[in-house]
């Protein structure tokens, strides 16, 4: 893949408030890329600088055309649905749609027509607005983001608030703009389950400041289970490791680091005591997204 997006130390401050502090992430094309980070954190206040709604106080970025388009040339190709989608309550779903299109010369209802059945509401005829549900109005606000057929879409916390289904519904949503559309997104959540579902790549971002971006491989990796082995003998627990086909260990500061077969401690452990080995120290390591995270950022109260 190639870069799509990257911003350069881009930072925005409000008198003497820093939003965000000398950013730079790195998004390539057709990924989710997930913004990390706890309300306030500085998530909604990147995109809107990204979506051109908000200038850098410092810092810039760049966009790069798959053809060579300049960043000019970029930015109508940018799908935006920041905060709650701009919805007129007493208006049905095409109607809305169209309202949106004529801001970018779209004129062409069966284009319309197509959006609301890719999102799921090519059901929903003249009912108006104000009788969707939440997961029906967001579902209809990617619509309107994707109106002007864009390359990039920029989607702020698009499932809070959203129940179990909605939450479903908007996550097969956004596997089927990667993979049918060849969209690129990034995407903003404090919900890090989620969004460890949907994304491919993660910037961590804390109080304004980019602490972490790594990809789903890279992550995996920081956040692999390992179990810790300490003995009376490492020479013959090196052997016995091996001898039992265990090849991925390593030997650091007096223990044993084994990341597979990690839930055979026990067997690993009867195996020891046969060769008079005694097991010292034994302890499975591990860490979720969310774990990692809160390593990061101090604790749970962070989010």
């Amino acid at each position: 893949m190639s870069l799509i997006l990257t911003t350069e130390k881009i930072t925005k401050k409000f008198k003497s408030k820093v939003a965000v502090n000398e950013v730079s992430i790195h998004v390539e094309r057709g990924e989710v890329y997930g913004l990390i980070g706890r309300n306030g954190a500085g998530k909604t206040t990147l995109l809107k600088m990204l979506a051109n709604l908000s200038y850098p106080t410092s810092g810039t970025y760049t966009l790069y055309g798959e053809n060579g388009e300049s960043k000019a040339q970029m930015m109508p190709k940018i799908g935006v649905l920041i905060e709650e989608p701009g919805l007129f309550p007493n208006l049905n779903a095409l109607q809305n749609l169209k309202a949106k299109a004529l801001a970018f010369g779209v004129h062409n209802d069966k284009y319309l027509e197509e959006l609301l059945t890719f999102v799921g509401l090519g059901y929903v005829g003249k009912k108006p607005v104000k009788n969707f549900s939440l997961g029906m109005k967001q579902r209809l606000g990617i619509a309107m983001a994707l109106v002007n057929s864009p390359e990039i879409l920029l989607l702020d916390e698009p499932i809070n608030g959203l129940d179990p289904q909605g939450i479903a519904e908007v996550r097969t949503l956004i596997h089927r703009l990667v993979t049918e559309r060849k969209i690129t997104i990034i995407l903003s959540s404090h919900i890090l389950d989620e969004l460890a579902k949907v994304a491919n790549r993660y910037g961590i971002i804390h109080d304004g400041v980019l602490l972490d971006e790594a990809t789903n491989a890279q992550l995996e990796s920081k956040c692999k289970p390992k179990l810790i082995l300490r003995t009376s003998d490492p020479d013959k627990t090196r052997a016995l490791l091996s001898s039992m086909g265990i090849t991925q260990f390593s030997y650091l500061e007096g223990h044993f680091e084994i990341t597979e077969r990690v839930d055979e401690g026990g067997a690993i452990s009867m195996a020891l005591a046969k060769e008079d080995v005694e097991t010292l120290e034994m302890r499975k390591e591990g860490q979720s997204l969310e774990d990692y995270y809160f390593s990061l950022t101090g604790g749970n109260q962070n989010v």
